[in-house]
């Protein structure tokens, strides 16, 4: 079914019947899919499928925006009326990240043609900040239009809930929940008409003939210039040096200049200081280290990858950092917090961290069999919602299915064809918008929505992932998933 998108696509591209050869490529952290597809000539386009129509939407504005004023993303060239694929130019296999992986597998000695790719990435920035920022492009960004208060908070509650309740760590959380206060007071300070990329970062740079092209924007949103640079050098797994840290500020710093004196310059950086530039950027580096670390709780310490628990005590060396130039002075009870981490920054406690054992408080939705009962509220509350997926034609009962999941593609074609799963989940899509808002509006922190059948393992998994890929999508919050029948677990 995906491939016949693409080809459907490629042929009003071309005229051709079919591309010579189509093949998938790895996949990455999101739930698009990638498949490369190669003419009779030899070259190759990237064919996208994806299952947020809004996400996609917000890549295909933001590339043409950024295309008409010359910046260096992919082509897009059609896509299907209901956003769900699209066919884009391929900008080849070689990232920087990959680029400059001898630098980083030497504990961040970097040659001097590695640097150079890292200047030649970072001096573009400015130009993506405020080229590709302007207040008509800011309402077409997904999932939100702007880095605000409440996008600030998640970000904070993801710390504190997915890393620093896994550690064996003292706090007070109200006087921690009023360092937040103040923290994204002081983040949110400056306003400007400037484009956040988000995820600005070494894996999300493709070079072609030694020039930096850039993907993976569709997340950005109207936001201050410090964060990308903080998310870009202070990634902790690359282990840049200060002094290289250093040089590419000053890079950054060069190309940013003929910004600041143009006529149409935010109020807010007319005047901007290095030394102002540099207090800003370190509060963005506590900031984002604190949401990195949110980030390796969940994939390492929760879904247990290797890769994640690995970095952790290179994120708290970063952290440690920010402690010695005084960047947490101003959040005492953030203080404490952070040296308490940091005196473990080589070996932080993994002994809590089984999922198991873990009783996080968020948004938890599950897959179920009722020959096995309903999935306990483990947090006390009670409440949510269990909906049943009995009524609608079950795939179990024919032979081909009955060894796949909800999870496969025959079985999710099946259901889609039939129709029965998505009339259904057209009345459950609205009730949960409407609650999950009214959680977040009212800061909640635990709603459970359970989605059972007779076995727990086709139509029960398959609502189950959607309304958690729905949710996530829309309200930009982590969901953790749980297949019961199946073992799985995952944090979307």
């Amino acid at each position: 079914m995906e491939q016949e998108r693409l080809i459907a696509l490629y042929s009003q591209l071309t005229g051709q019947a079919a591309p010579a050869k189509i093949e998938k490529l790895p996949g990455a952290g999101s739930n698009r899919r990638y498949y490369r597809l190669f003419q009779p000539d030899g070259t190759t386009l990237i064919g996208v499928i994806g299952t947020s129509a809004e996400e996609n939407q917000a890549f295909l504005h933001l590339s043409r925006h950024f295309a008409d004023r010359q910046l260096p993303v992919p082509h897009v060239y059609n896509h299907t009326a209901d956003y769900t694929a699209y066919l884009q130019e391929d900008l080849g296999t070689l990232s920087l990240f990959d680029a400059i992986s001898a630098g980083r597998q030497q504990g961040g000695h970097y040659s001097d043609e590695e640097e150079l790719l890292l200047r030649r990435t970072i001096a573009q920035l400015p130009r993506f900040q405020f080229e590709g920022g302007s207040p008509d492009l800011f309402p077409h960004c997904y999932p939100q239009p702007q880095m605000d208060r409440t996008s600030v908070m998640f970000d904070l509650n993801y710390f504190k809930y997915c890393f620093l309740k896994l550690q064996s760590v003292e706090f007070n959380e109200y006087r921690l929940q009023a360092d937040f206060d103040r923290l994204a007071d002081d983040l949110l300070l400056e306003d400007a008409d400037t484009f956040l990329y988000r995820d600005f970062q070494a894996r999300n740079v493709m070079l072609r003939d030694g020039q930096p092209y850039f993907i993976d924007y569709q997340g950005g949103r109207r936001g201050p210039i410090y964060y990308d640079v903080a998310s870009f050098l202070w990634q902790a797994s690359a282990q840049y040096s200060d002094t290289l840290r250093l040089k590419l500020i000053d890079t950054y710093w060069d190309a940013l200049q003929p910004y600041l004196h143009r006529a149409d310059c935010p109020a807010c950086y007319q005047a901007l200081t290095k030394e102002h530039f540099l207090r800003r950027l370190h509060l963005f580096v506590l900031f984002r280290t604190l949401q990195v670390l949110g980030a390796y709780g969940y994939r390492g310490l929760w879904e247990k990858k290797q890769h994640f628990i690995d970095s952790i005590p290179l994120a708290l060396q970063n952290l440690q950092r920010e402690l010695q130039l005084g960047t947490c002075d101003a959040y005492p009870n953030l203080k404490e917090v952070a040296e308490a981490l940091s005196s473990h920054s080589e070996s932080p406690n993994l002994s809590n961290c089984q999922l198991s054992n873990c009783q996080i408080p968020g948004l938890r939705v599950y897959s179920f069999s009722y020959k096995k009962g309903i999935p306990a509220d483990t947090t006390g509350n009670g409440g949510g919602y269990v909906f049943d997926c009995r009524s609608s034609n079950n795939p179990g009962r024919y032979p081909q299915y009955r060894n796949l999941t909800g999870l496969d593609q025959p079985v999710i074609d099946f259901l889609e064809q039939d129709g029965e799963i998505l009339q259904f989940l057209s009345h459950i899509y609205p009730l949960v918008d409407f609650h999950t808002q009214r959680w977040i509006d009212r800061g909640f922190t635990d709603l459970q929505i359970s989605f059972g059948c007779t076995g727990g393992q086709h139509r029960s998994v398959y609502c189950a992932q959607h309304v958690a890929q729905h949710i996530h999508d829309r309200f930009g919050i982590p969901v953790y998933l749980c297949h019961r029948e199946q073992g799985i677990e995952t944090v979307l």
